[in-house]
């Protein structure tokens, strides 16, 4: 199957079908020795970093609406030494972005904070799946989304309007699978909220809403 997917556009999907499988990624196992060099470094520049679980594909394809797709529990050190060697790697990545909607129709986002690998850039708030987000083997997109919005945000979306269907955009950087989230508050009340939120954190992940 390996990667086998449209690139640069749209994609309406009805179903995710991503598991996580036992057998390690091959570019951990072949890349040990780079893997703890380039670590090393990265930690010399963001000593915050912490080396946990992530995952990374070895394979996804879309069909009939549908992505498809096998993936490996990683090191976070793994995911680092990937990103800048990802062409030829045998491997990509996946994650999913809540698009936040107010009940004033307008879009919250946030910033990421300075000690993190995404310092300064603004997105939907998301993280990379995790063990955690995995049901019998099978990712769970909306816990994933829940889990990371309330983790970096502080607001529960876990009674919020969903969208009919996911969208997926998939570029050389990785695929992002995205759905609206709509909440009753306005987007001022959200932001507030936020702002709260990140405040009373003794170690948060963003430096506030946009």
């Amino acid at each position: 199957m390996s990667f086998d997917l449209p690139r640069n556009v749209i994609l309406p999907v009805d179903a995710v079908d991503v598991r996580l499988v036992a057998s390690p990624h091959p570019f951990e196992r072949d890349n040990q020795t780079a893997i703890a060099e380039n670590w090393r470094r990265e930690m010399e520049m963001k000593p915050a970093l912490y080396d946990g679980t992530v995952v990374l594909l070895s394979a996804l394809s879309y069909r009939d609406h549908r992505l498809i797709g096998r993936c490996h529990a990683v090191k976070y050190s793994t995911f680092m030494l990937w990103r800048k060697n990802r062409e030829l790697s045998g491997a990509e990545h996946a994650y999913a972005h809540a698009v936040l909607v107010a009940g004033d129709n307008a879009l919250v986002a946030i910033r990421m904070g300075s000690h993190t690998v995404n310092a300064g850039r603004v997105y939907f708030a998301a993280g990379s799946f995790e063990p955690i987000d995995f049901r019998d083997g099978l990712v769970d997109i909306d816990f994933n989304m829940i889990r990371e919005v309330g983790e970096e945000t502080g607001i529960d979306l876990s009674g919020a309007a969903r969208g009919q269907r996911y969208y997926a955009l998939s570029t050389s950087s990785g695929t992002v699978i995205f759905r609206r989230f709509r909440v009753a508050e306005p987007a001022d009340e959200i932001a507030q909220h936020i702002k709260t939120f990140v405040a009373a954190e003794a170690d948060p992940e963003i430096e506030g809403p946009v």
